[in-house]
């Protein structure tokens, strides 16, 4: 049977990550190449540590080497997918619509991965979706002002 706890961590991660480099990256004036090339980073080179950081974890809670190897896989394949997932939005949409087309992508993310954790563990659906999406709303945000301001610094 799936299990959402597989994928939980790792897609929330690569949903809330690639919408803020995409929100952040927009104020910042980012070229669609720089974009592309931050969510490539991403879904690799941060994935590859988080992994690596995962799996010694739960090493380091002894959790079974099959189970702790499974769940770090799983882990790391679902944010490339998810990261990879918002590459053509970069590419499709014209370069001032990107943002919002990657936020509408991310939001609709996380609102389906909550959905199925929320239903696994039998809790209030619409509660956790908004306790998520406000997470994501202020990691969000933040991103936003720090692309601002830096393009506002470097100008």
């Amino acid at each position: 049977m799936f299990k959402t706890s597989k994928i939980a961590y790792g897609g929330t991660a690569a949903v809330v990550t690639s919408t803020a480099l995409i929100s952040g990256l927009s104020a910042a004036g980012a070229t669609r190449a720089v974009m592309a090339s931050a969510l490539l980073i991403a879904a690799f080179a941060d994935n590859l540590a988080d992994a690596l950081s995962v799996h010694i974890f739960q090493e380091s809670e002894n959790l079974e080497m099959k189970d702790a190897l499974s769940g770090t896989i799983t882990n790391f394949l679902t944010r490339i997918f998810l990261c990879v997932s918002f590459i053509p939005l970069v590419w499709i949409f014209p370069l001032e619509h990107v943002e919002k087309a990657g936020v509408a992508w991310g939001m609709s993310l996380l609102v389906i991965l909550t959905y199925l954790v929320a239903r696994e563990r039998r809790a209030n659906i619409p509660m956790e979706v908004l306790k998520h999406l406000v997470v994501a709303i202020v990691v969000i945000t933040l991103s936003i002002t720090a692309g601002h301001w830096i393009s506002q610094l470097l100008a």
